[in-house]
């Protein structure tokens, strides 16, 4: 089997989609456990993550349902990708902010539209709660900011790959 053929298969496994499904709620949920439980307080840039990861969670769930649909399969993995996209843009502020490499100001406003006012909606989860400046150790020297990079990163270059694996799914194309 190919390359082209195996991530053709990837894209329309109800697997797939679950990992995305699965893998954002474990990350929200470790996000709320540093809030709660350790009293590490999210920044701006910490909820405009939790953001991304909660789009890139609908958008899974969606891609869960429609996945046999070769086109629709197609425009969900698009828009995966750019979620993973913006969460590596996100976690490279937050990173750079960490490191002292971008500086910017960091204040407690979301930058949300007032018809998207989630944070007054679900204040437990998106609300803004301290300014940017470091984010915990995780593991063996690891801050948070260096492990959502790399997470980030790497979910960038799975779904850009199933996503070009993919694009021969669509109809009257054979690769």
């Amino acid at each position: 089997m190919n390359i082209i053929k195996a991530l053709q298969k990837i894209s329309c496994s109800h697997w797939y989609w679950w990992a995305y499904i699965s893998g954002g709620l474990l990350l929200l949920a470790v996000a709320l456990f540093y809030q709660y439980q350790l009293e590490e307080l999210p920044c701006v840039v910490c909820i405009q993550i939790r953001l991304w990861i909660s789009l890139i969670v609908l958008v899974a769930f969606t891609g869960l349902l429609v996945r046999k649909n070769p086109l629709l399969n197609i425009g969900l993995q698009l828009a995966i990708t750019l979620g993973a996209a913006g969460f590596a843009e996100r976690s490279y502020l937050l990173l750079g902010t960490e490191r002292g490499f971008i500086f910017g100001d960091c204040g407690f406003d979301a930058g949300l539209p007032d018809w998207f006012a989630i944070e007054q909606w679900l204040p437990w989860m998106y609300q803004v709660e301290t300014s940017c400046g470091y984010t915990p150790e995780i593991v063996l020297g690891i801050t948070m900011a260096e492990a959502l990079m790399l997470l980030s990163v790497c979910l960038v270059i799975v779904s850009v790959g199933v996503l070009l694996g993919s694009l021969g799914k669509i109809p009257g194309n054979n690769p």
